[in-house]
Formats: structure tokens, sequence, C-alpha cells
């Protein structure tokens, strides 16, 4: 299948193109930019040079029907919405890396986000695409919402105690960090060398866009759920993401248990690797690959469960879960293109 990406100048889109260069079923056949068509996406990154040489051109539906079946989007905020309807008449399969329509309630969306939400009838044909949890509604997608990094990772963590209704809906907390890649490829003074090297950050404080993102994933596996608490932080490296998920269990629980809870629950996905007793995972251990690894613990003084879950930011938390459910759209083998063993160290 020949694929398209219109937004390859940022990392998403970089990531896809290195991705998917060695998928034995998807080739990308054109590359497309808002702000730099005409010239050629080796000119942006200059590690593709006599690897990838195509033309970054302008996005055009019908011009794209022309060279693609699939697209991705690995657009900012408030961008894709407004392309994809034109992708769908065109009869392409859509997958959308932005955040556009991953909120089905369009209220949220704008609160969230203060931009103006997508159409309804959009976000009703979009399916959340946190590929572990929704394999059957992915495999008859025509349009995907491929989930947020730190959602990802949190929801991953966190579904297994909700859906089995283990822990306090109310005592949620979860404190993550992110390496710097998360935030884009544009400057900012935050993201400048001397502000960001040998420091720690947290920002958003209780306005990050992912919250209610989180938020509506719990709540479709537990009602009760309404709102948690989410810190987000910024450590100065390059790729990567912890959560570390803090929650009241309902009655004492064994570690034991809790971790059979954990295998059984991803016994059958291939990416999410649960951590033996008393080991807990770091972020290089899955550098620039698909896998979330998690540890999971219980205290018996306190009793709070704690768990700990890592990805690549650039990769389960973007391009490569987007490759994930493509797979498992078009039918192939879910670890096609995406069985790469972590850089280490």
């Amino acid at each position: 299948m020949r694929a398209a990406i219109i937004g390859a100048t940022g990392y998403g889109g970089a990531e896809l193109i290195r991705l998917l260069h060695n998928h034995p079923e998807i080739e990308v056949s054109s590359v497309h930019s808002s702000s730099q068509q005409g010239t050629n996406i080796n000119e942006s990154y200059h590690h593709l040079k006599n690897i990838v040489d195509l033309p970054l051109e302008a996005i055009d539906p019908v011009g794209i029907r022309q060279k693609a079946e699939l697209v991705f989007l690995s657009t900012p905020p408030g961008v894709s919405k407004d392309i994809i309807p034109g992708l769908l008449e065109q009869g392409l399969k859509v997958v959308d890396l932005s955040g556009d329509l991953r909120l089905k309630h369009r209220e949220q969306y704008e609160k969230w986000y203060g931009l103006p939400a997508a159409k309804e009838a959009l976000l009703e044909q979009a399916v959340y695409g946190l590929t572990e949890w929704e394999k059957e509604k992915v495999a008859n997608a025509t349009v995907i919402s491929n989930p947020g990094c730190y959602p990802t990772a949190s929801l991953l963590g966190a579904l297994p105690l909700v859906k089995e209704k283990l822990v306090d809906p109310s005592s949620i907390i979860i404190d993550a960090k992110s390496a710097v890649s998360g935030a884009g490829r544009s400057a900012a003074l935050n993201f400048h060398f001397p502000e960001m090297n040998d420091n720690f950050r947290i920002y958003k404080v209780n306005e990050h866009k992912h919250i209610p993102e989180i938020e509506q994933g719990l709540k479709s596996y537990d009602e009760r759920f309404d709102t948690i608490t989410f810190s987000t932080h910024l450590v100065p490296m390059t790729r990567g993401i912890m959560a570390t998920i803090y929650a009241k269990a309902t009655s004492p629980i064994t570690e034991k248990s809790l971790r059979e809870l954990f295998q059984d629950c991803y016994e059958k996905s291939p990416f999410v690797r649960i951590r033996p007793e008393k080991e807990y995972p770091s972020t290089k251990e899955v550098y620039g690959t698909n896998y979330c690894d998690i540890g999971v613990t219980y205290d018996e003084r306190t009793g709070r469960i704690t768990v700990v879950s890592v990805i690549d930011n650039l990769v389960k938390g973007a391009a490569g879960q987007a490759i994930q459910n493509v797979n498992i759209m078009l039918g192939l083998e879910e670890k096609t293109g995406l069985d790469i063993i972590p850089l280490y160290p």
C-alpha cells in the first residue's frame, strides 16, 4: 500500500519515514508540507540523504489520491480536522496523529485546546486507536485518531486496574516526565539548551491538554471516573516518557496477583512487556521502539498501587502506534515493520 505523510517535516513525520522505510507492505509515496513545499525532505532532515528522496508537495486531497491509498497526518492541533473530510471523500484511509479527533465532546476540545472543534460526524466516525484496547474497532476503521504520547503511557499503565475496578476512582495521581522532543521541532525559549540542560521543570500544571483524553479513556472502562490529578515535567533528554501512576486499592491485594493481572491483560499484546517483581523500567530500555514497559507494585503500608509505564514518545507515543494501527486495519501481522530491538545504551 502506498502512503502519504502530511506534516512530514515535524518529528512525528520524520519518524514515520524512518519506520516505514523498512516496512515490507507500506511504501511512502509522497510527503506534504504547508510551509516547505518545493524543497526535498532530505533538505529538512539531512540524515535522510541518499536514503529518501521525496519532494515536499502541497496538501491536495485529489493529488494525494493519485499517489496513495493511505494518509498519515502529523500536523499541529487545529489543522487536520479541516483536511480529513476531503481525504475521506477521495476514499483514502486516514490516521491522524494530531489531537483533533481524540476528544469525543466538542466542548472539551474547545476548552482544552482553545480551537474550534471538528464536526460531530467526523468525531463519531473516528476510532480512538489505543491499539491494545481497541483492536476490533481499529480493524474496521476508515479514520483512526492516534492517541497522544502521555495518554498512551498513562492508559496502558492504568486501564488493567480500572477495568477490574481495583482502585478508588478519586485517588489516581499520574506523575509524568517527558523528553524535549515531545514539544515538537519549533524553537521556544523553554527548550533552548541553556534553559533545558541540567534542569527539571514542571509545566502546564492542571491545564495540560492530555488531561481530558486520559479521563475519557479511564471513564470508558469505569463510569465512576471523572477527574484525575495529572502533572507533567520536562527532562533534559531527547526521547522518552515515564508515567508513574499512584492509586488507592479498593481492598488489599498481593503484588503477585497484581502482576498476574497485567500479564493476563497484555498476554496477546506483543509490544507491552511486564517486568518481574521488584524490577521497574527506564526510558532507555524502549528507546527507538514501539514497546511499552510496565512495572507494578503494591505498598501494604499505605494501601497504594504504583505502576511505572515507559514509552518512546515518538514511536509508541506517535509514529509507531500509528503504524501498529495501520497493520491491524490492513489485516497485517501487528508487528510488521516494527520488530526493532531498542537502542542501548
